[in-house]
């Protein structure tokens, strides 16, 4: 199955049915009167997050949605059958876009969030409807309202606890492929990596994912390499998992190119937790490693890792750290969910007591 992470589609909802012009005519009755029903109500456009998706490559065979109609109205009173809703299933993490690709409508982090992006035109009035006292037999009818239409965006944005950055041959996609059961392309030329990739990490009794991005080059911001593109699946991850290629000559030179391209980028990762590590130890002896740590170390000023995804040495160190960022980033996250679950129960209790009271 082939990633695809960004998609422009076209939405248009149901157009309401029309009213019906119609009058009562049966026998032994003198005066039936107008009996035109109203028309039924169009279907609407509602985009939900599902859990088993992860890419959006559907929409990459189908870019125009429209739900149906609603019926027209018709004699004896009968009001048309209302268009059904069109549902649009997509991954969790699927941010909505509008054509200008700057507005957002949506951000769907969460299993079975709903939107409504296109509602459905109202249904026109049938004659039935504007009967009144001094009107007895009117023959108007109403269309019925038009639907809404537009083109959206659908930008995916990998739902991580730990995203692995770094240039290209970092050895992220080796680390990944030993601390998780997923099996990323490993090769020893660049850009092995062409689009994300997910895997779950089980450690100390705890699970958290990591994000496999692309790596990023000098330039990267304006387009060199792969560009900037995949930056976006780490923009959710509580903690950056940086990686340096022990065995290059200027590894605080590679940290700072990374570095710059975050900041370039934006969207708050220059801000995100940090945990800078050397791969790849064990190809250079226990001293050039020190001396590696302390060039890194003069460089980042934060304390420095150094692991081995092939032999494993240092991994589980590297393991725990990223683990303590994940816990308390879901501490932090339950405390604030609670904190507004307190705000609406105080809201409700405030609203039982005063009768009056409006939220």
């Amino acid at each position: 199955m082939k990633f695809l992470d960004e998609a422009k589609v076209f939405l248009q909802s149901g157009d309401g049915g029309n009213g019906c012009v119609a009058f009562r005519r049966e026998k032994n009755i003198e005066f039936g009167g107008p009996d035109g029903g109203n028309g039924g109500r169009g279907g609407d456009v509602i985009v939900e997050a599902v859990a088993n998706l992860n890419t959006l490559i559907d929409f990459r065979y189908q870019q125009h949605f429209k739900a149906p109609r609603g019926r027209d109205g018709s004699g004896d009173n009968r009001t048309g059958k209302s268009g059904e809703t069109l549902e649009i299933k997509v991954p969790v993490g699927t941010v909505i876009l509008a054509e200008d690709k700057e507005t957002v409508l949506a951000d769907l982090t969460r299993v079975g969030q709903r939107l409504t992006l296109a509602t459905g035109g109202d249904g026109g009035f049938g004659n039935a409807h504007y009967k009144t006292s001094t009107n007895q037999a009117p023959r108007r009818a109403d269309p019925g309202w038009p639907g809404e239409e537009m083109w959206v965006w659908l930008r995916l944005k990998l739902i991580a606890d730990a995203g692995l950055v770094g240039l290209p041959n970092a050895g992220k996609s080796t680390l990944l492929a030993a601390v998780t059961r997923a099996r990323p392309k490993i090769a020893d030329y660049p850009f092995t990596t062409l689009h994300p990739n997910l895997g779950v990490v089980h450690q100390d009794g705890r699970e958290f994912i990591i994000a496999d991005i692309p790596g990023l080059i000098e330039g990267a911001h304006e387009g060199a390499g792969l560009g900037t593109r995949f930056l976006g699946h780490v923009e959710r991850c509580a903690v950056l998992l940086h990686l340096v290629d022990a065995t290059q000559d200027d590894v605080a030179q590679a940290w700072h190119t990374v570095r710059h391209e975050l900041a370039c980028h934006g969207e708050g990762l220059e801000e995100k937790a940090e945990i800078v590590a050397l791969t790849k130890t064990d190809s250079l002896t226990p001293e050039a490693i020190e001396d590696k740590i302390m060039e890194l170390n003069a460089a980042c000023r934060r304390p420095v890792l150094a692991f081995s995804s092939v032999s494993g040495q240092g991994l589980a160190e590297v393991l725990r750290a990223l683990g303590r960022h994940v816990d308390e980033a879901r501490a932090e996250r339950q405390r604030a969910q609670a904190a507004l679950a307190q705000e609406f129960d105080d809201h409700d209790d405030a609203g039982a007591e005063d009768p009056t009271w409006t939220p």
